[in-house]
Formats: structure tokens, C-alpha cells, sequence
């Protein structure tokens, strides 16, 4: 029996690999979970689990608390030194972006959108990005409608509200935190509901300090992180802006 099952996991293990060499399952893409693969296999979710871990030995797949198994491949790194756009994020990284309007309506602002932006009219536009064709991030951006008025769904789906702005910008600030994913954006993002996601929201502001955009970013938490550098500086090097969540 030990002997069945050894060669079992090992048959296991080789259908995979082959299944993710061919492309069905693209770098960073989760795969079916352990009890989808202990029904497609008809095996128990131990040897499964042994034909996974093997995977893992050789660095193809990988898996993170939440999420499950899934095809290795490095995070992408987001600096946080400069304010960018998320395209140019992705582009830095050799990564093919791409953007799909999901929402592009002008609607009341709510009341923290109000309270940012000092307006109550506000376009929305909500949008999924794309990186190398896979699902990478839910957006929201939202902006005083009286700048936002001669924009159209093409043009935000052509290019980052950056370079559509009448405004010369002068920066932003970024709150990141940590949330579930909601089932809409689990769908979105094709990961499991109630998986780890990064939330970030962004004030970005015109030189003169006028808040002009705020903006929602959701990632998928094992496919992305965020890099600061921390010049040493007298007498602490501990990075500013931290503070506890009550």
C-alpha cells in the first residue's frame, strides 16, 4: 500500500508539472484547490497535498495562508518613493499592463469623498488592471466632477487619470492596510472570497496641495509588495507615518 501510494503521488505530481508547463495555469494563477484536485484525481487530499509540497520543492508552485496553491512567481514590486502610476509600475517590471473599465459614472460624492475633495459632485470610474493578461488590481478613482467633465470612458480606459488632468500634480499620500476580499472583487480578482487583499487608498494632490484625486487600489495580498527606502537619519531610523489601528 505504502508502495501505491508513493507512486501515486508521484503520477500526481508529473500531471501537474505538465499542466503548468503547457500554460492552464499561468504564473500566479491559483490552482483548484486541494479537495477540486482530490476529486479530479481521485485521491485523498494527503497524497494531493505530498504531490503539491514536491511542487513546491522545485519551486513551481507555492502557497500562502488564505489563498491556497498556486503557480510560482515572484511579487511585484510597487516603490513607494515616487508617485507613479500603476501601468508604469508594472511596465518597470517588464510586465505587460492593461486596464478594463468596469464603472464610469458621475455621481454625488459620499461623504468622505466630499470631505477629501471639497465638492459634491464627483466622477467615478472603477476599473480592473491587468498584468500580463491576469487579473492584478481593483481601482477606484474619484475626482471633482468639474475636472472630469470633458473626460470620456474612452479616454480613462486609454490612459491613467495622470496624464488626462488638467492640473499640474505636485504628489499624493497612500494609506495602506489590510482587508478581505469582498465576493464581487474575489470574482474580479479570481481568488477565493475572504482572501487577504491590500487596501490602499491614495490623495493625490496639485502643487499648489489641492486634493484633485482619491483613488482605492485592492490587490490580491500574495501578488504584490511595497518598497520604501529608509535613508538613515539622526537619531532614529524608524520610517514616518506609522501608526496603530484601533
Amino acid at each position: 500500500m505504502r508502495q501505491v501510494r508513493t507512486i501515486r503521488y508521484r503520477e500526481i505530481a508529473d500531471a501537474l508539472r505538465e499542466r503548468v508547463v503547457a500554460g492552464e495555469f499561468p504564473a500566479g494563477r491559483l490552482l483548484p484547490s486541494e479537495a477540486a484536485l482530490s476529486a479530479t484525481y481521485e485521491a485523498s487530499r494527503v497524497t494531493i497535498r505530498r504531490a503539491l509540497e514536491q511542487l513546491k520543492d522545485e519551486g513551481l508552485v507555492d502557497a500562502r495562508q488564505g489563498f491556497g496553491w498556486f503557480v510560482a512567481r515572484a511579487p511585484i514590486r510597487q516603490s513607494l518613493g515616487r508617485l507613479a502610476t500603476l501601468e508604469d509600475q508594472l511596465a518597470a517590471s517588464g510586465i505587460r499592463p492593461d486596464r478594463q473599465i468596469l464603472d464610469f459614472a458621475f455621481v454625488p460624492a459620499d461623504d468622505r469623498t466630499r470631505t477629501l475633495l471639497g465638492t459634491s459632485q464627483v466622477l467615478r470610474v472603477r476599473r480592473l488592471n491587468l498584468a500580463d493578461g491576469e487579473p492584478f488590481a481593483i481601482v477606484t478613482v474619484w475626482c471633482p466632477a468639474s475636472l472630469g467633465e470633458h473626460l470620456s470612458r474612452a479616454d480613462v480606459e486609454r490612459s491613467p487619470f495622470y496624464e488626462l488632468l488638467p492640473v499640474r500634480l505636485g504628489g499624493a499620500s497612500q494609506t495602506i492596510g489590510a482587508d478581505a476580499a469582498s465576493i464581487d472583487d474575489a470574482r474580479l480578482l479570481d481568488i477565493p472570497p475572504g482572501s487577504p487583499i491590500l487596501r490602499c487608498e491614495r490623495v493625490t494632490r496639485t502643487e499648489d496641495g489641492d486634493p484633485v484625486l482619491v483613488s482605492v487600489h485592492l490587490f490580491p495580498a500574495y501578488r504584490t509588495e511595497f518598497v520604501v527606502d529608509m535613508p538613515r537619519t539622526e537619531p532614529s531610523i524608524a520610517p514616518t507615518g506609522l501608526r496603530l489601528v484601533e
